[in-house]
């Protein structure tokens, strides 16, 4: 999944996240073809653009396919938490990028699937590439979006670890705003140390003080099917909304 929404440095990723040793930065784009839903041609304009907190950075990647974080796989630690969930519900997926792997998934397991992304190229390829879909996939503002309904289940993956620390709160209030009672975060998180970022680690301390006025920890193992780029440092996690942990109505940060 791609991150998306969010206040980023204002620097090029192609400059940290997606140039690691090895790996060419992407070619330049200056106008891409993209296919509508039914077959439409749009015509998506791009720049150079370096800063990662708007729409048009993000168009450029998935438009080029340089998305190191795409995983084109299920993760065992969401394969493995699916199987223990006795019960279904709705399951939503903010910064979705083009992962149709896991809303086809999720949707085959029973759940009632809603992923948002604020990349219009993002949302077009993963409409094309799920088809016939009956869960609802969003262009917007996980932030701003007007949600009709609350979710049994937030899943996260590389979606938090794109925002600046400084968005972290936020993001854990507007998760917890979006949950029913007893709802859980969870998916893969990023831990460590990343001395050129984004991604943004987690520490076990910081994780705390962000999700622990909201939530409670239930559920942390080590993932063993990382991509390359997050190869040893992520974790599965489980958080648990806490009782009386919000009230308030469904609104935007």
């Amino acid at each position: 999944m791609s991150a998306v929404i969010f206040s980023l440095a204002r620097r090029s990723l192609s400059e940290g996240w997606l140039m690691r040793p090895g790996r060419s930065r992407p070619p330049s784009l200056s106008v891409k073809r993209a296919t509508g839903y039914a077959g439409r041609s749009t015509t998506i304009a791009m720049s150079e653009s370096s800063d990662s907190a708007v729409p048009a950075f993000w168009n450029q990647r998935y438009a080029c396919g340089e998305t190191p974080w795409t995983l084109h796989a299920i993760p065992a630690t969401l394969r493995s938490f699916v199987k223990r969930t006795r019960a279904r519900g709705r399951v939503l997926i903010p910064g979705c990028g083009t992962d149709h792997e896991v809303l086809r998934f999720l949707q085959s397991a029973g759940f009632e699937v809603t992923a948002i992304d604020f990349s219009a190229v993002a949302v077009t390829q993963i409409n094309e590439a799920l088809g016939n879909f009956d869960g609802k996939i969003i262009h917007g503002n996980f932030f701003k979006f007007d949600f009709p309904n609350r979710f049994d289940v937030i899943y996260e993956r590389t979606f938090l670890c794109a925002l600046h620390p400084r968005r972290w709160p936020q993001y854990a209030k507007r998760t917890a705003q979006l949950l029913r009672p007893r709802g859980k975060l969870v998916g893969v998180f990023f831990y460590g140390i990343e001395p050129d970022p984004p991604p943004y680690p987690l520490s076990k301390t910081g994780a705390a003080e962000i999700f622990g006025k909201y939530f409670r920890l239930i559920r942390d193992v080590k993932v063993s099917d990382s991509v390359a780029m997050f190869a040893g440092m992520e974790r599965w996690q489980e958080w648990q909304l806490r009782s009386g942990a919000t009230q308030k109505r469904i609104k935007s940060c």
